[in-house]
């Protein structure tokens, strides 16, 4: 494939609509959370889960002051127990002393997050630790879709399946050899909005649940990483919480030009998720009350994760009584107080946007005032250096720079300059010669969707981005300073 054939890769509408939301959360919750462990024996008792404060709307309110914009439920983990009344199994809800045998935690959430405004998702493990039939091949293949379609037909919208690679033996020795195609099949045609993650086609995990980030993350990639099987085998396969804090090493570079010249195969659309836990293991464990991530470490992650063209996917697991415990509690309001800072629109207020030569009228830099999905400033054939720039209407402090590319128009972006000024005036090309006036603060090679940049602080009343290379032409959606605070 050629560099044509490259840059014209585009995301679908569903992956485009996932990766808007940036920042969403995991609720790891179940029969693991009664009894301790991070992974399940399987046909444990259910009279042990009975989560008596359980508040579905209390969860989504912490998770949406944290910046969180959609909710993942593990819904049922590899021990088999279902948070909701499957009709094909009786290791569940139904069986359990929680609200008499008649809840459904699945519908709590669903609702919960329906009411507030955030998308809603579910995990379904491959894995089942307790069903009879799982080894057995087909068998198991005809119960694992019937409990997905009864996940996606009864609860409304569901946004996202996150599917486990997790494949361990039956008691009898067999492993399932899982079915993806018709997992897959079943999902668009029951609900066709939805993205399919991780061992799936649409959202790529990144490859370790550390919260590490690679210095380039493209969202175009070689086919190969969408073989579900691959992802499987660089799935947790124990029951060991250290592996949330490890990194698993796969290849660092997957989009760059090198990694084309040494790739001959076919590429596509796959962006990145960034998938770590607040705390050290995945499900609540009272000791590790002291372990919580403080709101600056995960706020680094998120610069790191949002801001280098991934999502961030963050694990939050209730207590045993349905809570959210305090140490969390606490972490996540200081994170989304960090988030909305980062966010702030003051500090563009009044600012106006210029560029170099656009394509077309509708494709000029003052589209970049407002960020609107399907526009975007992209420069005309013939500029050589094209740059955008944003002049404000004084001198003001700022220590972060936000760069977001059209991608309806595919990843372009291979390197950029920022230059400031300290004063406003006509606009002029970095290599006018106006060498006192402009000054370099810093270089970057991709940007994607979102590419957040910090520096230290300075003040300027002009920020300039010089496309120096890309693929055909480079596009802009977005141009904003920030200011991050301690």
């Amino acid at each position: 494939m050629n560099m044509d054939e490259i840059f014209g890769i585009r995301p679908s509408t569903r992956q485009l609509q996932w990766k808007k939301l940036e920042f969403y959360g995991f609720i790891h919750f179940g029969m693991n959370t009664m009894t301790g462990r991070e992974w399940g024996m399987g046909h444990e008792d259910p009279a042990l889960f009975d989560p008596k404060h359980l508040d579905a709307e209390e969860w989504v309110a912490i998770l949406k002051q944290a910046g969180m914009k959609a909710v993942i439920l593990t819904c049922k983990h590899h021990d088999g127990f279902c948070l909701w009344p499957s009709r094909y199994t009786k290791h569940s809800v139904a069986s359990s002393p929680w609200k008499g045998g008649k809840g459904d935690v699945v519908r709590d959430v669903a609702e919960a997050c329906h009411k507030a405004g955030l998308k809603f998702g579910v995990y379904l493990s491959p894995w089942d630790r307790t069903e009879a039939s799982y080894g057995e091949g087909a068998a198991y293949d005809d119960f694992y879709v019937n409990q997905l379609t009864e996940l996606l037909t009864q609860y409304g919208e569901i946004s996202c399946v996150w599917l486990d690679g997790a494949n361990g033996e039956s008691p009898s020795g067999k492993r399932q050899q899982y079915d993806w195609d018709r997992y897959y099949e079943t999902i668009r045609r029951l609900q066709p909005p939805c993205v399919i993650s991780v061992c799936g086609p649409d959202i790529r995990w990144v490859g370790n649940e550390a919260g590490h980030t690679r210095r380039e993350e493209w969202s175009v990639v070689p086919r190969a990483l969408q073989d579900a099987e691959k992802t499987a085998e660089k799935s947790q396969q124990t029951d060991d919480p250290t592996f949330a804090r490890s990194i698993n090493s796969m290849e660092e570079d997957l989009g760059s030009r090198e990694a084309m010249a040494r790739y001959g195969g076919e590429w596509v659309w796959y962006p990145a998720e960034v998938n770590t836990s607040i705390r050290p293991g995945w499900f609540y464990h009272p000791e590790e009350d002291g372990q919580v991530r403080s709101d600056r470490e995960l706020f680094d992650i998120y610069l790191k994760s949002v801001g280098g063209n991934a999502m961030f996917l963050l694990n939050v697991p209730p207590n045993p009584d349905g809570g959210i415990a305090a140490p969390d509690r606490e972490v996540l309001a200081g994170l989304g107080r960090r988030i909305q800072e980062l966010n702030d629109p003051r500090l563009n207020e009044g600012a106006v946007w210029r560029g170099s030569s656009a394509a077309s009228r509708e494709e000029t830099a003052e589209g970049l005032a407002e960020t609107v999905l399907g526009r975007g400033w992209r420069p005309s054939a013939s500029d050589v250096e094209p740059w955008v720039q944003i002049v404000l209407p004084e001198a003001r402090t700022f220590n972060a720079v936000i760069l977001q590319e059209h991608i309806e128009h595919g990843q372009r972006v291979e390197a950029f300059e920022l230059w400031t000024s300290e004063r406003g005036g006509d606009e002029r090309n970095v290599a006018s010669g106006d060498s006192g006036e402009w000054r370099l603060i810093g270089e970057g090679s991709m940007i994607g969707y979102k590419k957040i940049i910090t520096l230290p602080l300075m003040t300027a009343q002009r920020v300039k981005v010089v496309f120096k290379q890309y693929r055909g032409y480079p596009t802009l959606a977005a141009l904003r300073l920030s200011h991050i605070g301690e």
